[in-house]
C-alpha cells in the first residue's frame, strides 16, 4: 500500500516535491500548495453537505477539466442557496424577481454565511486534518476558510502558502457535474498517495459567462486588485477548447448569469454608471478594456504571474492575449446580439 503523503516526514515530502518539479518542470512550490488545495477540496466534497456544494472558478477549470495549465492558487465553492435561505430560495433555478427582493436575499444570506462557514465548513476541515495528518492551520475570516500550511518547498512569492476557499451562497451552481480530481504531483510519484477528490463542478460553458461579464466588469473600472489577469488568460483557454462556442450557443445560460450578477452583483463603472449585464450578454460585451492605467496595470499583473511560473508553459505574450480577447469579444458579440 501506498504511504499517505502527510505521513511522510518533511525530508520525504520536500524530496517527492523535487522529483515531481524535475519531471514536470513545474516549481516545487506550485505542486505544494497544488496538494493542499486538492485536500481541502477533498475535505468540503466527501463530508454530509458535499452534496450541496459546487465547485467553481478557474482552479475547477484546471482541476476538473484540464483546460488552463495555469497553476490555480484558491477554491471558489458555491453552497446552494435554497439550503441556506430555504424560506426565499425555491425551484430549480431560484432568482429573486426585484432588486429589493435581492437586497432581501442578500441580508439573509450574508447573516446567515459567515456563520456557517464558521460552525459547518471549519469543523469539516478541522476533522478531515485530524483524520489525513495534514498539519495545517485553519481560520475564517468572514465567508472566506484559509488553509495555512508550513512550506517544505521554496520558491512562494506571487503565490503564497495559503489556500484561501471563498465561499459563495447566492446561487446554486447549477449546471455542474462531478469530476475526479488528483494532485499535480502525482503521476511522477510512485509509492506516494497524494489527495484526491470527487466535486460537483461547474460546467465550463457557464464559467465561461461567469468569467467574461467579470471581465466586462473589470474593464471598466478602475483596477484595484492584483491576481486578475488570470481572468483573460482563462477566456482564452476556454476558447481553444472548445467551451466558449458552446457558451455561445446556450443563450440561456448567458440571460441566467447576466440576471443572477444583475441582482446580486450591481457595479459602476469609472464614471458611476451602472453597468449592464444583460448588454453584455446581448452583443455588447467588452473584453479588452479602453483605459490606458487600466491596460497598463493589467500587463503587470500579468507580467507577475508569468514570472513566477503561474502560467507555466502556457504564457503568450500580453499583446497576443488581448488580440485573442478582441476576436473572442467580437464572436460573442455577433452570436449573442
Amino acid at each position: 500500500m501506498d504511504e499517505s503523503y502527510f505521513s511522510l516526514s518533511a525530508e520525504d515530502r520536500l524530496a517527492a516535491l523535487q522529483v515531481a518539479a524535475t519531471e514536470s518542470g513545474r516549481g516545487g512550490h506550485l505542486l505544494e500548495k497544488d496538494v493542499m488545495v486538492v485536500w481541502a477540496i477533498d475535505g468540503l466534497f466527501s463530508s454530509d453537505v458535499g452534496e450541496h456544494l459546487v465547485f467553481k472558478g478557474g482552479t475547477s477549470l484546471s482541476k476538473g477539466y484540464g483546460v488552463i495549465e495555469r497553476f490555480s492558487e484558491d477554491v471558489d465553492v458555491t453552497y446552494d442557496v435554497r439550503q441556506i435561505i430555504p424560506e426565499l430560495a425555491k425551484g430549480e433555478m431560484p432568482l429573486p424577481q426585484t432588486t429589493s427582493q435581492a437586497t432581501k436575499w442578500r441580508e439573509a444570506i450574508d447573516a446567515k454565511l459567515a456563520t456557517w462557514v464558521k460552525d459547518v465548513a471549519l469543523p469539516i476541515l478541522q476533522k478531515h486534518a485530524e483524520k489525513t495528518g495534514a498539519q495545517v492551520i485553519l481560520r475564517v475570516e468572514g465567508t472566506d476558510l484559509f488553509v495555512d500550511y508550513d512550506p517544505v518547498a521554496s520558491g512562494y512569492g506571487y503565490v503564497p502558502p495559503i489556500v484561501k476557499i471563498e465561499f459563495g451562497a447566492r446561487s446554486t451552481g447549477e449546471p455542474a457535474e462531478v469530476k475526479e480530481i488528483v494532485c499535480d504531483a502525482a503521476e511522477y510519484i510512485e509509492g506516494v498517495a497524494f489527495p484526491t477528490a470527487k466535486p460537483r463542478v461547474m460546467l465550463p460553458k457557464r464559467t465561461f459567462w461567469e468569467k467574461a461579464t467579470a471581465v466586462h466588469v473589470i474593464g471598466q473600472q478602475s483596477l484595484k486588485d492584483e491576481h486578475v489577469s488570470r481572468h483573460w488568460h482563462d477566456l482564452v483557454r476556454l476558447d481553444d477548447a472548445g467551451y466558449a462556442d458552446e457558451a455561445f450557443a446556450d443563450r440561456q445560460i448567458a440571460k441566467d448569469v447576466a440576471e443572477f450578477k444583475s441582482k446580486f452583483f450591481r457595479a459602476k463603472d469609472r464614471a458611476g454608471n451602472q453597468i449592464d449585464y444583460m448588454a453584455a450578454v446581448s452583443g455588447k460585451l467588452q473584453l479588452v478594456p479602453t483605459d490606458p492605467e487600466t491596460l497598463k496595470a493589467l500587463a503587470a499583473d500579468y507580467k507577475k504571474m508569468a514570472e513566477d511560473g503561474i502560467l507555466l508553459d502556457d504564457a503568450e505574450e500580453f499583446e497576443t492575449l488581448l488580440a485573442r480577447c478582441k476576436d473572442l469579444e467580437k464572436r460573442a458579440n455577433a452570436n449573442q446580439g
